[in-house]
């Protein structure tokens, strides 16, 4: 009888181990939202949730001299936003739940 509980009791551990080893990597929950400028004006894009501990550069503003700005952070992650791609320049940080003004200016942001 103790073998088999044992037994039963290894198995319930090497199974909880194999599937926690095997789940995909963090994402903070939530939606982070930025303005973008336009030909027409500004535009509001958003990403929703992010992957955690990767640098992402934003879409809308990759390629151009403007940057995105005024973001609003409704992940459960700290976000760092940087002013250039690849994570790369100045940088800030806004805690979940924290949004900033126009004058903050990012091209990429990195979640925690």
């Amino acid at each position: 009888m103790t073998i088999r509980r044992t037994a039963a009791t290894l198995s319930s551990l090497t199974l909880a181990l194999a599937v926690s080893l095997c789940t995909p990597a963090h994402a903070a929950t939530g939606t982070f939202t930025y303005t973008y400028p336009t030909p027409n004006g500004t535009s509001i894009a958003d990403l929703t949730d992010p992957h955690s501990g990767t640098c992402i550069n934003i879409p809308e503003v990759y390629n151009i001299e403007d940057s995105a700005h005024s973001p609003v952070n409704h992940t459960d992650s700290t976000v760092t936003m940087f002013t250039g791609v690849d994570c790369t320049g100045d940088y800030y940080s806004l805690r979940p739940g924290g949004r900033a003004s126009s004058r903050l200016l990012l091209k990429s942001a990195v979640f925690s």
